[in-house]
């Protein structure tokens, strides 16, 4: 430990001084000594350095002493609250900040710049624009508004809060709009997913003659990568190599533009701008490792990653997280076991983020003991810890131990957020907890400081659509005070097929079709519950509507990991080396089901309007069971061990009867992973008690 060596000065100023420095540098240690110091020297009461003890403990992150000192100052002023309020919102409380400037209001002094700007950053981080509003009016009438760093606060926060035309409305009444104004309004218009209009901003920013910065280009160059917009992208590119902007020499930069190729699907653009960075850093190498992995080609991923390691470059937890991420997504259980192992040999390994990860990493992976007993070995959680392990309980079908953990962590103070409640709430679904869901969904609804969205609602529609409550749902969907999306009325939709309410069917589908005519999933929701009802003029209509759009819906594909290589299948898939084999020992399944069980296939669930023996080759076909029959081959059926199977779509209703005889009869544990949930097929019967 450093130690600082200085005379007993009777100058405050350098007591000050000392303070401001340790401040800067987080040196918590030398402050301690510096404010012991003080306290010999008889200023335990002196404004000035007790403001700075503040702003010293809240930089070195100890917020219970910055808040000690506070507590004991006998005199404040508008610095000490403030101070207090940015230590409170650096350490990740933003309740605290504002909960401090509502109490500030009862001392008769009167706010800053800086302690309304800090406030409206308090109010983006927790999305709670009705109290930005507040502050905002009470801005106006003390004329704090007109001052830039206020001015581009209220922006921002509008922008965060997802109220962009407010935002808007500051903007053009803002008396001086700097860079900073500008690249408020890019982010906001990239953060609400109006990459369109972020880029018409920017135009319009260069014809005011403003120089754009690193942070103005990585923003523009998010929105064109969100938007898939390559041309758009390239120019910007072009415009900075001819201007001379050292793209090669800003990681940010850099990191963006790889990120723009690989999201336009461009990888061997990517892997040009990743040669001509000189010294390359994590983002770059992270942001080409994340792009190969999601285009499906997880071998140059992990090559990439091999390099990373042996470059010498060390390897922060971002990059981690991802590749965790990267695994849990494709459910590759030995690689994401590989790089747990080696996240515990390196410093970003302790992180909790990467904690966060490697938890959410096993769930995923169906391991559920394993995701336990790390999470159980954390040494620190936060909101996403407590919110990552309530969603396993609810994927897995286990309700009561994600509502169980929900009111354990409000017992450890832990404050839940939009997505813990959005986590409740579907497990509650999944498990058909009704009643505690939608007590629940009432303690959101009272809670200050977060407000349910459209998420949250669309959760109790599939919550009342499970118990049947289909009247009550869409009276829901049209009373609440949001707009609706085509989300929540897909969820209606998929109610009214379980139930065979094709009139509600019919209703919410033209509604589907009204709000968005160009997403092929509405066409092929709306065409099967006419199959499902035997309707099949009405369903080939639809198809065809959707036909003539152009719209084809996303193929089906499953995959299995066998001695640590993972393949992959897709409906009526014939290439696999194996497939002679695959079929030979899913019709001999197929003779003992119905030998010992009676088993039939479901061939209503061939939504076709064909011959039965067809309808069953379609199903025998289906990608679920050839990863299941590929599995059998590799290891039989008369041993107890389970079997996982990964699914990009919803399992269809023939698979699922399918896998829970077929487990009935073997000694195999089957866990399919599909798009909304796990199922442990398990002697004949499924986790999600055939609801899904």
């Amino acid at each position: 430990m450093i130690r600082l060596l200085f005379p007993i000065w009777s100058g405050r100023q350098r007591l000050a001084n000392l303070l401001r420095y340790c401040s800067k540098n987080s040196l918590l240690d030398q402050g301690i000594q510096v404010h012991a110091a003080s306290l010999r020297m008889g200023f335990d009461f002196d404004l000035m350095l007790s403001n700075d003890l503040i702003d010293m403990y809240s930089k070195c992150g100890v917020m219970d002493t910055a808040s000690l000192v506070f507590d004991r100052m006998t005199e404040r002023n508008v610095v000490s609250w403030t101070a207090l309020m940015c230590g409170h919102l650096q350490n990740g409380n933003a309740k605290a900040t504002l909960s401090l400037f509502f109490q500030m209001a009862f001392s008769c002094l009167k706010p800053n710049e800086y302690t309304f700007s800090t406030n409206f950053k308090a109010c983006g981080i927790l999305n709670v624009p009705e109290i930005g509003m507040k502050i905002h009016g009470r801005c106006v009438l003390t004329g704090f508004e007109t001052i830039p760093v206020v001015g581009n606060s209220i922006v921002d926060m509008y922008s965060k809060c997802g109220r962009i035309n407010e935002a808007v409305m500051m903007f053009n009444v803002l008396p001086v709009k700097n860079l900073i104004s500008w690249n408020t309004m890019l982010a906001g218009y990239t953060l609400a997913g109006q990459g369109e209009k972020a880029l018409l901003w920017f135009h319009r920013m260069l014809e005011n003659g403003e120089i754009p910065d690193e942070y103005t280009l990585t923003t523009v160059l998010k929105a064109c990568s969100r938007l898939g917009k390559i041309r758009e992208g390239s120019m910007i590119h072009g415009f900075l190599i001819t201007s001379g902007f050292p793209c090669s020499g800003k990681a940010a930069i850099a990191g963006s533009l790889i990120d723009l190729y690989v999201k336009c699907g461009n990888l061997a653009g990517a892997q040009r701008v990743f040669n001509q960075i000189g010294e390359k850093n994590v983002i770059s190498w992270s942001a080409l490792i994340l792009g190969y992995a999601q285009e499906g080609n997880l071998a140059e991923a992990i090559e990439l990653f091999k390099q990373l390691q042996n470059n010498s470059k060390q390897v922060d937890g971002f990059v981690l997280s991802s590749m965790m991420g990267v695994f849990a997504d494709f459910a590759l259980v030995e690689q994401g076991k590989q790089m747990h192992a080696y996240a515990v040999k390196v410093p970003s390994g302790s992180e909790i983020s990467v904690s966060n990860s490697i938890v959410d990493m096993y769930l995923k992976c169906g391991l559920l003991d394993e995701a336990e007993r790390l999470f159980n070995e954390m040494p620190a959680r936060n909101v996403v810890s407590w919110t990552v392990m309530i969603t396993g309980y609810g994927k897995h079908g286990i309700g009561k131990e994600a509502i169980r953990l929900f009111d354990q962590m409000q017992s450890n103070n832990i404050e839940p957020d939009g997505v813990t409640y959005l986590a409740t709430l579907s497990a509650c679904s999944h498990s058909g907890l009704t009643k505690e869901g939608e007590e629940y969904f009432s303690q959101l609804c009272r809670n200050r400081w977060v407000k349910p969205g459209i998420e949250h609602y669309a959760c109790m529609v599939d919550l009342l659509g499970r118990d049947g409550r289909l009247k009550e749902a869409k009276d829901l969907i049209e009373n609440m005070p949001l707009k609706p999306n085509v989300g929540i009325w897909q969820t209606l939709l998929s109610a009214c097929r379980v139930h065979g309410n094709l009139q509600l069917g019919k209703e919410v589908g033209q509604n589907l079709l009204t709000l968005d005519g160009e997403n092929p999933v509405n066409y092929v929701m709306i065409s099967n519950i006419y199959a499902e009802a035997g309707y099949w003029k009405e369903y080939e209509q639809v198809r065809e509507m959707a036909k003539a759009k152009g719209l084809r819906k996303e193929a089906g594909r499953s995959w299995v990991e066998i001695d640590k290589v993972v393949h992959f299948f897709y409906g009526g898939d014939d290439t696999h080396p194996m497939i002679d084999k695959i079929h030979r020992v899913l019709k001999e399944m197929e003779r003992r089901m119905k030998e010992r069980m009676g088993y039939v296939h479901g061939v209503k669930f061939a939504l076709r309007d064909i011959d039965e023996e067809s309808k069953v080759e379609s199903l025998r076909v289906h990608s679920e069971k050839l990863a299941i029959g590929l599995a059998l081959c590799h290891g039989g059926w008369d041993e107890a061990r389970v079997i996982r199977v990964f699914k990009n779509l919803r399992i269809c209703g023939d698979c699922h009867d399918f896998i829970k005889c077929l487990s009935k009869i073997v000694k195999v544990v089957f866990v399919v992973r599909d798009a909304n949930r796990f199922h442990q097929f398990k002697d004949g019967l499924c986790s999600c008690r055939d609801y899904w």
